[in-house]
């Protein structure tokens, strides 16, 4: 059977934060389809608060933060040290604020606001404590109509079986607004349940994809270029297990399930470079009673031990930080550091619940299920996640030693500005910028730092998990796909996830990963018009 052909003048593959690309596309004049794989928009980014690490921005400027671009650029040298990922940082530091500034033109958009969510690395040249973050503004689903039904849930209601928010956050607020604005222009189309398998190659140039749809074969020609914005492949085991991407099993992952690397391979299928195939914007994971682990952005009370029962980190730093630390001494010690076992006791559960109203106890299914368990003792709990028990006595000792001092000689917790960020239990709910720690227990000397010393005991299981791959194919700073040469292959952009990270393995700030899908495939776009 042969194949159906269209003909757009861009195509955009995926429809997180190249959906943004695509506005930018059509709103100038371009005729664009967005191909995704799976039946709503979204990708993780859906998934995500929509942070977008965008320094010297309006926004920030509207709230009063004292921000521009040249100490941000002063401290993503320093963490990232890698001068051939420069030029691509000086691209994104040029170009964030601008793209703010035009998206924020359209109404659909509506104002960012800024949220105080502090840079991760603390004490280096140029990091803030004030952070560099904004958000996108809600919006009530009954304002969207249809659309708003094919924007993808966020993960507690797609995995977790939560109730859906009337109203969009976060990441489906970004989504909705983008789709919105990309139909209203005119000039856009969209196909879901589209799977691209390959890429259309005419004299050295990408000229279009190769997909399949309900069975059918599609040719869909792009006149002017196309731009792959289709995520990691953080879903796919093997791909995985080839590149070394820990823990193989991609269920633990909080990337979206259609996130399996196709359009990477077709990239590489036709010569595209790649780069940090290794790497993956890590976090913990607090496993749920149907087994899957959730983001977790750290704790405000117990702590975290590995197989031999002792503490082995602060378990409040950034969650990148913390899940490469758990990475590391799970690989160097020839000690389980994966799974590890979050302790706590009754006065952090009456303090913070588990996962809903302080006032009620966990739900049954925590219990029924073993991803949480009580001990009266101990002894007992020692026994549950087979630890040595003297172990566990010392580690508990040498806690509580420092709740009382306020201080936490060994691992620092609650010294950084990111430590002072309110945590629950089991994340940030998506779309909320994070606030400061207030509520129970302020009066201790580290409010972070409460004693662990009323039984009953807990334990929850945290394992690694991930927000996405971060190796991806490798790009110029105008979002063109490399060769191994260097050469550019005409025609042809990546961004977010499926590039490899201008950030190098370091995460800079909240909103560093969707950012970066926001800016480089807007200028893509810049680069297909030809604009400056």
């Amino acid at each position: 059977m042969s194949a159906v052909e269209e003909t757009y003048d861009v195509i955009v593959v995926g429809s997180g934060g190249g959906l943004v690309g695509a506005y930018a596309a059509a709103s100038r004049g371009l005729r664009t389809l967005v191909v995704e794989k799976t039946d709503r928009f979204g990708g993780t980014v859906a998934y995500s608060g929509a942070g977008l690490w965008f320094p010297g921005s309006a926004p920030l400027r509207r709230a009063g933060v004292s921000d521009d671009v040249e100490p941000a650029r002063t401290y993503l040298r320093d963490i990232v040290a890698d001068p051939s990922r420069e030029a691509r940082q000086d691209a994104y530091l040029a170009t964030a604020a601008r793209l703010i500034d035009e998206l924020e033109q359209n109404p659909s958009f509506g104002p960012f606001e800024y949220g105080p969510v502090p840079d991760y690395f603390k004490g280096r040249p140029g990091a803030t404590a004030e952070g560099r973050t904004i958000f996108p503004v809600e919006i009530p689903a009954a304002e969207l109509g249809e659309l708003a039904a094919l924007v993808r849930d966020n993960i507690p209601v797609e995995r977790h079986g939560q109730e859906r928010n009337p109203v969009l956050v976060g990441g489906r607020a970004l989504i909705a607004r983008a789709l919105r604005a990309f139909l209203d222009t005119g000039n856009g189309s969209y196909l879901l349940e589209t799977a691209v398998q390959g890429l259309i190659v005419e004299d050295g140039r990408v000229v279009g994809v190769e997909a399949v749809r309900g069975g059918e074969q599609l040719r869909i020609r792009a006149a002017r270029g196309v731009i792959l914005a289709a995520g990691g492949f953080e879903r796919n085991r093997e791909l995985r297990e080839k590149h070394g991407v820990a823990p193989y099993n991609g269920d633990w992952s909080n990337g979206a399930p259609g996130n399996t690397g196709d359009v990477l391979q077709a990239a590489v299928a036709i010569g595209a470079a790649t780069d940090l195939l290794d790497e993956a914007w890590f976090i913990p994971g607090l496993v749920q009673p149907n087994g899957q682990p959730i983001f977790h952005t750290g704790v405000r009370g117990g702590f975290w031990v590995n197989g031999a029962g002792e503490r082995f980190m602060n378990e409040a730093m950034p969650y990148d930080q913390a899940g490469h630390e758990m990475l590391r001494l799970h690989k160097s010690t020839g000690v389980p550091h994966i799974p590890a076992h979050w302790v706590f006791d009754q006065r952090q559960l009456d303090r913070d619940s588990f996962g809903g109203d302080p006032a009620l106890p966990p739900r049954p299914e925590w219990f029924e299920s073993g991803a949480l368990r009580k001990a009266d003792t101990l002894e007992e709990l020692a026994e549950l996640i087979a630890v040595p028990i003297e172990n566990l006595r010392r580690t508990v000792a040498e806690y509580n030693e420092a709740a009382a001092e306020g201080v936490d000689e060994k691992f620092h917790r609650g010294e950084g500005a990111w430590d002072g960020i309110h945590v629950h239990v089991v994340g940030f709910p998506a779309g909320q910028p994070m606030n400061y720690v207030t509520g129970p227990n302020t009066d201790a000397p580290n409010p972070l730092l409460p004693p662990l010393d009323t039984p009953p005991y807990y334990v929850a299981t945290i394992v690694l998990s991930d927000i996405g791959t971060k190796g991806g194919l490798q790009t110029d700073e105008n979002a063109r796909v490399l060769r191994e040469d260097g050469a550019a292959i005409p025609g042809l952009y990546a961004s977010g996830n499926t590039m490899a990270a201008m950030s190098g393995r370091v995460y800079p700030g909240a909103g560093t990963p969707i950012g970066s899908s926001l800016v480089f495939s807007y200028r893509a776009v810049l680069d297909i018009t030809g604009a400056e």
